[in-house]
């Protein structure tokens, strides 16, 4: 008796065993089914692709080399990244509106290509930010940089973080750059690499093309994502951007008050102009403390929005 019972037992866990993986199977079927039609999960048809590559790509009228599978690779990269981070790249469609405007006025005055406006986006996606290494502002200048470009860094005033004053900074060390390089891209990739950096690797790695030099890894992409920003921020549509034209951040108006004195509390001279101790600093953040002792009676631009969007919100 227990022997048949022990096979009653055994017959029935194998018909139970047997159901419990007809019911996974079919489970793991209808998963399936629902993840090949995209639709049943993303009723908005949403599809994830390789972006669109240009055909040609340029960066200043130079040619990238795209029939090089390795260069095509590495832009490639860069497009996929640029495209699919897409609440940086949302940001970086706003800020250009406000930001581009006066950088391409400076670059044009100092006769270099427009192309270089991607590089400071590349650079700090155009906030005045500060890296680990401690380089600051739009173009990301270290502190040991400024005094040979004319900006004034101390504890109470840091002109990288004036948009102006520092784009004309980095024009003269592109400018330079390309004088001993001998070309845009070199220079760029100097910007990042350093002039002595990448000069080194041009005589060690006996070319002059920056495609052909084996760098490292934030070098090697820094020309990649430089004109993947270019053709996305051309062309945002294309890559699934639709930023509506009211979305766009605008450019500040702004009048300039002429400040060539000291000034014990910036807080109180703010509200001389009409505005708070906020939006002053909103406007002039190159100013780092809250007072300046003005010794040499050097003349700075303090910056004054005309508009009321930044009217003193009531304490």
């Amino acid at each position: 008796m227990q022997i048949k019972d022990n096979k009653l037992v055994y017959f029935f866990s194998g018909i139970l065993f047997s159901v419990i993986l007809l019911f996974i199977f079919s489970f793991d079927s209808s998963k399936s089914s629902i993840s090949e039609n995209s639709n049943d999960l993303f009723p908005h048809e949403y599809r994830i692709i390789s972006p669109y590559i240009p055909e040609q790509i340029d960066f200043c009228g130079e040619r990238v080399p795209l029939e090089n599978d390795d260069v095509r690779e590495r832009v490639e990269r860069e497009f996929v990244v640029q495209t699919y981070f897409h609440s940086a790249t949302i940001f970086y469609l706003k800020r250009i509106n406000r930001w581009f405007p006066v950088i391409e006025k400076i670059l044009k005055e100092k006769g270099i290509p427009d192309d270089f406006k991607y590089l400071a986006l590349a650079e700090s996606g155009l906030e005045n930010v500060v890296s680990p290494a401690g380089a600051v502002g739009f173009w990301q200048f270290m502190d040991y940089n400024a005094p040979k470009y004319n900006l004034i860094v101390n504890d109470e005033i840091d002109e990288r973080y004036n948009v102006e004053k520092l784009t004309y900074a980095a024009c003269d060390y592109i400018l330079e750059s390309k004088n001993k390089l001998g070309s845009w891209t070199l220079a760029a990739a100097a910007y990042n690499r350093g002039l002595n950096g990448i000069k080194t690797q041009l005589e060690r790695q006996k070319t002059s093309n920056y495609y052909n030099l084996v760098l490292n890894n934030e070098t090697n992409r820094y020309i990649p994502r430089i004109v993947a920003l270019k053709y996305i921020m051309e062309n945002p549509k294309i890559y699934g951007f639709d930023v509506k034209e009211e979305q766009l951040y605008k450019p500040f108006s702004t009048r300039i008050v002429k400040l060539d004195t000291s000034v014990t509390n910036f807080a109180d001279y703010a509200k001389l102009h009409g505005i708070n101790y906020k939006t002053l600093k909103l406007f002039n953040p190159w100013l780092r403390e809250n007072f300046i002792v003005n010794k040499k009676n050097i003349q700075f631009s303090i910056k004054i929005p005309q508009n009321g969007t930044f009217e003193i919100i009531p304490n």
